[in-house]
């Protein structure tokens, strides 16, 4: 799988599933790596209770 990033990068990736991160917060980006499960997007609150 390839893809053209808006600046003209290339990311290519050789894995059998890709899925492709539409909130930026991927450390892989483009590639989704689920970051977005582990940290609460701005104005957002942490979905953890307290203790």
């Amino acid at each position: 799988m390839e893809v053209t990033c808006a600046d003209g990068t290339v990311a290519v990736s050789d894995r059998f599933v890709v899925a492709l991160c539409m909130c930026r917060r991927s450390r892989m980006y483009p590639w989704c790596d689920t970051s977005h499960r582990r940290r609460p997007g701005p104005g957002e609150k942490s979905r953890r209770t307290p203790d």
